[in-house]
């Protein structure tokens, strides 16, 4: 099945995908199959032995339920205007079930619970006492069919993408794993900057930024580079809740690094309206931002611990890394290109994967034979099946939005909850994000977000559609890294043998950019290559960066030198008045950080820093 799922995309990919709902319920009805046969229902450390009787039915059960669709593709149609049969009213409330089911299984309760209550709330609306949220309620034998049968319920907008686009680009790093891009990623990263003043830090958010570009999961990326950078920051001196929360921290942004980011920004394609190239280009600068505010908080960070890098001789090469591999960036390479070019992400991403496929046959030991090819299609497939269900999932949430008006219902009251005040109304947009990306994977996060509270942002405010898009999107990635339930941060705090929680405040405070350019976006949206002029672009950035300088100096207790509390007001204040609109606040903060580092300048140095492998140390 899963050799059979691969194959069928990377077919459909190159000759032409079948109608959306066809295409939608071979993707998700293979899927629904493959994860009742593999993903027990309940989670033992003891190996299960074959699979139970009862899984085998409901995977052909639920694999059925999507075939239907295809079995009986003109009768569910005409079923929308004559009315659904009994039989449609069965197969589509088994369909709704196995979905949650198969997403409980795959990805976890919380999300499951989110979709329970807006089909509770669907069915319950007139019993809700508050004017705002109340609505007439549908018989369930309303919403199973138009949830199953619509386009705008299960096998809506996300499945449809997740059936076009990003199952291929998923495959495509699988692929690039098994050629070993990752770990020659790793390698360039400590070639780089393993020298410098905390190098390791440094190396593991470059690599885990390349990486994090062909794996588009924070917890995945983190337990992946986390196994092998996390023990060497540890090493270098850096205490374990620092190392755990630089590769937690750098892994989360992995989802928002173009060219390929997360599985939502696909997604994103169709609610703004714009070309994939647009949102990776759009997306460019908050993302090396992103990055810039983790790289100079791990410097502070290496600067107050007094460690600094890697003897040189200890390090690879660049040059030679570059000659003997630089080959194996040519699937990334490709991929940039073809979207630049305006080809469509689905041709880009089998171009990427036939690169990524020749990349594999230079050496021996990644080359692909029968076995391992079938093999990659499975595994292909396999990653592939959380993100099915979440999708599918959140195809239910967003239909329920749209059957009930909820979208509007929640718009309005964000406008009333705010006043018309603009930043109150992106302060409940963030936490909102926040909250739901606790339980919820970003790319459903988004898809709930982006239906129901970036519509008010735009329509109230007139503010850029691009900007506010990428303001839930950030919002509903940096939940791995916000406690109390911050997955990626648990996820390195393992690997660390460190404090979960302390993991999780230090990752937060190495990740401060995160709460920061999302608003810088919406104030300046020159930023996402919203009009901008290039004067102007490049003192956005400049001062956005000097703000994350100020910001991550005031949080990390260390600038020129380690810094004493009156200090970090002036540095915080500062930086935030930078990222802040306005020349008056910019130079206000200008001045602030100038006032700083010139005091600071002055005051005596600090013991000399040590080096990793002295005698010293």
């Amino acid at each position: 099945m899963g050799v059979a799922l691969s194959s069928f995309h990377l077919y459909t990919g190159y000759f032409g995908t079948l109608p959306s709902q066809k295409q939608g319920a071979v993707h998700l009805g293979l899927a629904l199959g493959m994860i009742f046969l593999l993903f027990p229902a309940r989670h033992s450390r003891v190996p299960r032995r074959g699979v139970p009787w009862y899984d085998v039915l409901f995977a052909f059960l639920a694999t059925f339920a999507a075939y239907y669709k295809i079995l009986f593709y003109q009768e569910v149609l005409q079923s929308r205007v004559t009315g659904y049969s009994t039989l449609d009213l069965i197969v589509a409330a088994l369909g709704v079930l196995f979905v949650l089911e198969a997403t409980r299984r795959t990805v976890g309760l919380p999300i499951v619970i989110v979709a329970t209550l807006a089909i509770a709330y669907a069915l319950l609306g007139r019993h809700i006492p508050t004017t705002l949220l109340s609505h007439p309620g549908f018989a369930f034998t309303d919403i199973t069919p138009y949830l199953w049968f619509r386009e705008s319920g299960v096998f809506g907008t996300p499945l449809q993408i997740s059936a076009k686009f990003i199952f291929l680009f998923l495959f495509f790093g699988v692929v690039l794993i098994q050629t070993g891009v990752g770990r020659f990623f790793n390698d360039l990263a400590f070639a780089a900057t393993g020298r410098f003043t905390g190098g390791t830090a440094k190396a593991a958010v470059i690599a885990s930024s390349l990486q994090g570009m062909i794996s588009g999961s924070s917890v995945g990326n983190t337990v992946a580079s986390g196994s092998f950078t996390i023990p060497m920051m540890k090493n270098a001196g850096f205490r374990p809740e620092v190392a755990a929360a630089t590769e937690a921290s750098a892994s989360t942004g992995g989802q928002i690094m173009p060219p390929l980011m997360g599985a939502a920004a696909f997604i994103m394609v169709e609610y703004v309206g714009v070309s994939y190239s647009e949102i990776m280009f759009a997306a460019l600068i908050p993302a090396l931002m992103y990055f810039s505010g983790i790289f100079i908080g791990v410097h502070f960070e290496a600067k107050r611990s007094r460690i600094l890098g890697i003897p040189k001789e200890r390090l690879p090469s660049m040059r030679t890394l570059l000659l003997t591999k630089g080959y194996m960036l040519l699937p990334l390479v490709v991929i940039v290109t073809t979207i630049s070019a305006g080809f469509t992400a689905q041709r880009a991403a089998l171009l990427g994967i036939a690169a990524a496929v020749v990349v594999s046959m230079v050496r021996k030991e990644t080359r692909l034979s029968f076995s391992g090819a079938l093999r990659l299609l499975d595994q292909g497939a396999r990653v592939a099946l959380p993100v099915i269900a979440a999708v599918a999932t959140a195809g239910i949430i967003a239909g329920v939005v749209g059957m009930t008006g909820l979208g509007a219902k929640f718009a309005a009251g964000i406008i009333s909850l705010a006043g018309g005040v603009l930043i109150l109304a992106l302060i409940f947009t963030m936490l909102a994000c926040i909250v739901l990306g606790m339980g919820l994977p970003t790319t459903a996060n988004y898809v709930v977000t982006a239906t129901i509270a970036a519509p008010a942002l735009i329509n109230e405010f007139g503010l850029a559609p691009m900007a506010v898009h990428l303001f839930v999107f950030y919002f509903g990635i940096v939940a791995d890294i916000t406690p109390p339930v911050c997955l990626a941060a648990y996820a390195g705090a393992g690997i660390a043998q460190a404090n979960p929680m302390k993991t999780g405040v230090t990752a937060l405070r190495l990740a401060i950019a995160a709460f920061i350019i999302p608003y810088a976006l919406i104030y300046n949206p020159a930023l996402v290559l919203v009009d901008p002029s290039p004067l102007s672009l490049t003192v956005s950035v400049l001062l956005l960066l000097l703000g994350l300088v100020g910001v991550s100096a005031a949080l990390m207790g260390h600038f020129l030198r380690d810094t004493r509390l009156w200090e970090r007001t002036v540095l915080l204040a500062s930086g935030l008045a930078m990222v802040a609109p306005g020349p008056i606040t910019g130079a206000l903060g200008l001045a602030g950080l100038v006032l700083i580092g010139w005091i600071q300048s002055r005051r005596p140095q600090e013991a000399a820093l040590v080096n990793i492998g002295s005698p010293s140390k």
